[in-house]
């Protein structure tokens, strides 16, 4: 029975997390504490306390869940649970080359908190916006984005599965594609709540000066083969792994194609290693006869461990 770890994104995060485990694990409180010094500031106590606000400004967010992420995987790779195959969705992918080797937590921290700064400043405020489509297949959002440019940008930017997909771009033009949709008897079309039109052609700028940063990085081989977000291809080397993070900033994350990808590499069990819920909900639409367990608190880390031992 071969077993994927997934790595949660943006959007999964919450004030407390990673409290309740670091209080218990020793791995756990290590990951922190490496995490505050790598950022030289405390990104333990944001996560276990807040304040929310804070918390959420994308700069935060990205480190935070790495960070939580990276304590939950050393808890239960300490306990002997080791993947066949890793992936993560966005954001998730840096901590899944942290689970296979391929980076250090200290410059995939400071990396993810330059890649959030980024992002944001390559969109003013309120100029970029997102939202989600679910009920159309991928041929008709991209015949709905094309009619609703009008020369701004808009495109897929997470096709999570074969019904939810998410746009992005330039506010207006997502606007108006979200009204193509509805009329197109989209069972949802809404606006999400972010700070920036993630994997859009918006974020080059962010993409090129990332890239400058990810080039200095040091970067190993996979312990664990990785799915890629930006090819739903299956990577093994450093080099491979350097080149998927420049380019999946500004280009729509395959989680719908990854999982098909692990399922046809003959995954059977996938673990959510980090907080939410939210990947284990997407696989549940795309394979319901799969064993999905998550891991962010004790209680849930026992489960794996009796699950998987």
């Amino acid at each position: 029975m071969k077993v994927a770890f997934l790595f949660p994104g943006q959007g999964s995060q919450y004030a407390g997390m990673g409290r309740e485990l670091s209080e218990k694990f020793p791995e756990a409180r290590a990951a922190f504490a490496e995490a505050d010094v790598a950022l030289d500031f405390p990104i333990s106590r944001l996560s276990f306390e807040g304040p929310e606000e804070k918390l959420k400004l994308t700069e935060n967010t990205q480190p935070a869940i790495l960070t939580m992420s990276t304590a939950v995987f050393r808890v239960l790779e300490a306990r002997g649970i080791h993947p066949d195959f890793v992936a993560g969705h966005s954001l998730g992918e840096y901590s899944a080359l942290v689970a296979a080797g391929a980076m250090k937590l200290r410059d995939a921290a400071a990396l993810v908190r330059k890649r959030g700064r980024y992002m944001q400043e390559a969109v003013p405020v309120g100029a970029g916006a997102m939202a989600a489509l679910v009920g159309l297949d991928v041929s008709v959002v991209q015949g709905i984005c094309e009619r609703a440019a009008e020369g701004q940008v808009v495109s897929p930017a997470n096709l999570n599965s074969s019904g939810q997909i998410v746009i992005a771009g330039n506010r207006e033009a997502v606007e108006r594609a979200v009204v193509l949709a509805k009329e197109a008897r989209a069972r949802m079309a809404v606006l999400l709540k972010v700070s920036a039109p993630f994997h859009s052609a918006l974020l080059k700028p962010a993409e090129h000066r990332l890239s400058a940063d990810l080039d200095r990085c040091e970067f190993a081989d996979l312990q664990y083969p990785l799915v890629t977000n930006v090819d739903a291809a299956v990577i093994r080397t450093g080099i491979e792994a350097c080149s998927a993070l420049k380019r999946q900033v500004s280009r729509p994350v395959l989680w719908y194609e990854s999982i098909q990808r692990l399922l046809d590499e003959g995954v059977r069990t996938f673990v959510e290693v980090g907080p939410g819920k939210v990947l284990l909900g997407l696989i549940r639409s795309i394979d319901k006869s799969v064993t999905m367990l998550g891991a962010e608190d004790e209680k849930s880390v026992e489960n794996v461990l009796n699950a998987l031992l």
